[in-house]
């Protein structure tokens, strides 16, 4: 299917009345466009449930797709049981829900990685510089097989996927200390060395000191055949822009903007609303 437009909006974050003012500001239109998410769809906003329920119902009418985010993951894992709700979030709403279950289900099978166009392809947080896009793809599907699993697969996965220390990734990484990794790469990453070791504290701005030795993951400047779309990292406020990486997080959830970059030129616009500061 061809479509009129497609973009790809940044954090969402449980933003519901800026999502749906900036679906107006871009003249969003289910049956000609298509939205690409870049994950955390639920979180510090105001309205994480009806958020969820708009952005699965966009998506099974084939009008949008998502990847997944480490807010996602959290909300899968206390949904589970593996971990504790955090007082920060504001995702008490689904577990009230009738249709949580319904929600939750679908979330579990969206993909941690996905390709927009012939020439990006989209994560929450980046893609390592240690990693060809090959290689990604399927740590992605190794990522994916693991939450789409059985009820009792998921239960024994999600326990091992936090820590607050980053696995060293290793040859003979395997095990959930493998999958712990890659749902880090993926979901968590913002600064690391050029052998793929992570750093899990800095979660500043460029302008700010950085630990000894590491760097943001995309001044690695590894050659990449698509460009990588990608959200994660608020404090950008979607400022990247290389030829191989677009951040695309904009902080709306921090009083800031969400971010929408059309695929066809690579035009970014912003929402006018603002989502208040959690």
């Amino acid at each position: 299917m061809s479509f009129r437009h497609q973009y790809v909006i940044g954090d969402l974050q449980g933003c519901h009345a800026a999502f749906l003012q900036f679906l107006e500001k871009l003249d969003f239109d289910p049956k000609q466009d298509k939205l690409w998410f870049a994950g955390d769809l639920v979180a510090r906003g105001e309205d994480s449930l009806n958020t969820l329920r708009d952005v699965k119902a966009l998506c099974e009418q084939g009008a949008a797709a998502t990847v997944l985010g480490n807010h996602d993951l959290n909300l899968l894992a206390v949904w589970r049981g593996a971990t504790k709700m955090r007082k920060k979030d504001k995702t008490a709403p689904i577990f009230a829900a009738e249709d949580k279950d319904e929600l939750l289900q679908w979330l579990r099978h969206q993909p941690i990685l996905a390709y927009p166009d012939a020439h990006t392809v989209l994560v929450h947080a980046g893609i390592p510089p240690h990693w060809s896009l090959d290689e990604a793809a399927e740590y992605a599907k190794q990522l994916e097989s693991q939450l789409r699993g059985s009820l009792y697969q998921l239960d024994r996965v999600l326990p091992h996927l936090y820590s607050k220390t980053a696995d060293d990734w290793t040859a003979d990484i395997n095990g959930f200390t493998k999958i712990r990794a890659i749902a880090n790469y993926f979901t968590r990453m913002r600064l690391c060395k050029q052998d793929g070791t992570l750093e899990f504290s800095f979660t500043s701005s460029l302008d700010d000191a950085m630990p000894d030795n590491f760097s943001p993951w995309f001044e690695w400047q590894v050659p990449r055949e698509r460009k990588i779309l990608f959200g994660h990292w608020a404090a950008l406020k979607g400022k990247v822009d290389l030829p191989y990486a677009r951040a695309l997080d904009g902080g709306c959830v921090w009083g800031n903007y969400l971010m929408a970059y059309r695929l066809s030129d690579g035009t970014v616009f912003t929402s006018s609303a603002k989502c208040p500061k959690p």
